[in-house]
């Protein structure tokens, strides 16, 4: 019993020394540093392979309703002159012709694709038009191919009766999309059944009467929002009124929602009629999409210092598209400066007349143009691009024909104005905007034709990417 005891107490001797050492040791690493070990990350830069540029067009001028045993069947009414170019030096792009499904023994629309060079994006542009002379449909139209898109947003068109308005969904890739339509009206935004869920097929271009996802509306704007692929959205719009046809143009979409839009250029052909007339020719749709704006809109005359009139003021209420009208234009080029205390999207529409042979174009918002980009100019009647300038300093732009193979000209663009350059129909420029808050559009202006289409910036090449390994 007592070697026990002992034997017990030794062991609990050496266990209390062993907690003690063990105590001791703890506080001293927390007392004292450890040595370190620093080792920098190794940090590589890598560019990532550029995608090959691809452009989808409208495609051509339909018709709707002349098979008198199907009103909803879609039929050619004019084709569509396009003409494309990449920059100067790069191979050309390759062109496709889109299936059409919804068109009865139609032609689709041109796409173009422009592989990459040497690690490098190739830029591209091309542009198409077309005239209708028809008892039943009239008119010019004409539009900029543009990269397909996630979201985009089409302001203008109508519901109404004599309206036979088109959405035109086109796919270029090689992917289906699906696309959902949020159609803001008179009574918010609304997702009619018609527009959820549709699927856009690889190389295939779908076509949905806007009667059908909305009915009645005056003033609509629709919100393309699409997953899996991207799309290219456009508009067709065309009026008939008492049996006279009364214009087409094809809408392509405006920018994006922000608080500045500025539409550069849009073209009044007619002085204004009586004071108190109803045939107002030039309205102004807004749209705060997600909350409430006061929006301050100024109207000024390209070319000329100042504005018009005073700046007016408007309440957007959200969802609800506004239409404003611009009364008391006369003849010549106008731009629209939209300043608001909230995101907002905007476009004008502009009428010939109201008569036999008339026409009307709608001008959507153009974006900054802060990188050289190439434009291309659609067969029309004198086409001029018009540039406006939001910076303090004047700038001196470059626009050289064959796409910046030409000769190039120098356009100077005042502080807070304007200017305009006359172009060539069928050609390709490039554009170097000279400043950062330079913004630019083409437009058509002559007998029954109006028409005008924003110049986008070129995709900018994809920033270097840096990654850290230990």
């Amino acid at each position: 019993m007592s070697i026990s005891r002992v034997q017990r107490g030794a062991r609990t001797a050496v266990g209390i020394a062993v907690t003690v050492v063990f105590v001791l040791g703890a506080t001293a690493a927390a007392l004292f540093p450890w040595p370190e070990v620093a080792r920098e990350p190794v940090a590589v830069t890598a560019i990532p392979e550029p995608e090959a540029s691809v452009l989808a067009c409208a495609g051509p001028v339909l018709a709707l309703g002349r098979d008198a045993g199907d009103a909803g069947a879609l039929t050619l009414a004019a084709g569509q002159s396009v003409v494309a170019a990449t920059g100067a030096g790069s191979a050309p792009a390759e062109a496709a012709t889109l299936l059409v499904p919804d068109v009865v023994d139609g032609r689709g629309p041109d796409a173009f694709t422009a592989a990459p060079k040497d690690r490098t994006r190739t830029d591209v542009a091309a542009a198409g038009s077309a005239s209708v002379a028809d008892p039943d449909l009239a008119g010019f139209a004409a539009s900029a191919c543009t990269p397909p898109l996630m979201e985009s947003w089409l302001v203008g068109g109508s519901a109404i009766t004599g309206a036979a308005d088109l959405v035109l969904l086109t796919n270029p890739g090689t992917v289906a999309a699906r696309v959902d339509l949020t159609v803001y009206g008179a009574a918010g935004p609304a997702q009619p059944a018609s527009g959820t869920g549709i699927v856009v097929p690889a190389g295939t271009q779908r076509i949905l009467p806007l009667a059908g996802l909305a009915r009645g509306e005056q003033s609509p704007v629709i919100r393309v929002t699409s997953s899996e692929a991207p799309v290219h959205a456009a508009l067709q719009a065309s009026i008939t009124r008492t049996l006279v046809p009364g214009g087409v143009d094809q809408v392509g979409a405006t920018a994006a929602p922000a608080g500045t839009q500025v539409i550069p250029a849009f073209s009044v052909t007619t002085d204004p009629g009586d004071e108190g007339a109803s045939d107002t020719t030039t309205l102004l749709r807004l749209l705060a999409p997600s909350a409430g704006a006061e929006a301050s809109v100024t109207v000024s005359r390209v070319g000329a210092r100042g504005v018009v009139d005073e700046p007016r003021t408007v309440t957007l209420d959200a969802g609800i598209p506004l239409e404003l009208e611009l009364d008391g234009l006369g003849v010549g080029a106008y731009s629209v400066r939209v300043e608001a205390s909230g995101p907002v999207v905007a476009a004008v529409w502009e009428t010939t007349g109201f008569g036999q042979g008339a026409d009307f174009a709608w001008y959507t918002a153009a974006d900054a143009l802060e990188v050289p980009s190439l434009f291309a100019v659609a067969d029309g009647s004198a086409p001029v691009l018009t540039l406006t300038n939001d910076g303090d300093p004047d700038v001196v732009a470059e626009v050289a024909a064959e796409a910046g193979a030409g000769e190039a000209t120098d356009v100077t663009v005042p502080a807070g104005g304007g200017a305009r350059l006359a172009l060539r129909s069928g050609t390709v420029y490039r554009l170097v905007s000279g400043g950062p808050e330079v913004r630019a559009n083409v437009t058509y202006s002559g007998a029954g034709a109006l028409a005008g289409y924003a110049v986008l910036p070129a995709d900018a090449a994809a920033a270097a990417i840096v990654v850290y390994t230990q």
